[in-house]
């Protein structure tokens, strides 16, 4: 391709199937605990839970920045996570996905290693991913946040007075 030039698919594209990957970074150290799946559902949340248990020592609490998703919140997890006591999770609100940074790290693995690839199967799909995070975990990176947070929620309430402002 082009430098510049759109990227296009033929009429005849045909995807070969999907993935469910879930992710944990530690934010200290940038690696990353992942999980993949054929589904997306609370019994897929499940054993992720059950991944992350297992791999970060036992006397570490662990706080699970997540989405609103219905597989969170299942009378499963529910039960699962009372057992669990050092599991703590934090919704974020809707549309704000920017303030969980796992979802940076997938945008990473995105635009680095899955947008414009092709796969013939979904396990060559999962192996390029699995072969990624290891790659990644090998040398991770934390990200930092570079923008102090008075100037993130002064932004942010400039934003809100604005819409607000609107909305009469």
């Amino acid at each position: 391709m082009l430098p510049g030039a759109p990227q296009r698919a033929t009429h005849d594209y045909k995807r070969n199937g999907t993935s469910s990957l879930y992710a944990a970074l530690h934010l200290a150290t940038g690696k990353v605990i992942d999980s993949l799946h054929n589904r997306h559902r609370a019994i897929e949340f499940h054993k992720f839970l059950q991944t992350i248990d297992q791999q970060v020592p036992k006397h570490l609490d662990i706080h699970l920045v997540l989405d609103n998703s219905s597989t969170h919140k299942t009378p499963k997890i529910r039960r699962w996570l009372a057992a669990h006591p050092r599991f703590h999770l934090h919704f974020t609100p809707t549309s704000s996905s920017w303030l969980n940074l796992v979802e940076r790290w997938l945008a990473e693995l995105t635009n680095k290693k899955l947008r414009r690839s092709a796969y013939q199967s979904v396990r060559a799909l999962n192996a390029d991913i699995r072969a990624w995070i290891e790659t990644w975990n090998e040398n991770p990176r934390p990200y930092v946040w570079t923008k102090p947070s008075e100037r993130i929620l002064d932004s942010l309430a400039k934003y809100c007075q604005r819409i607000n402002q609107t909305a009469h």
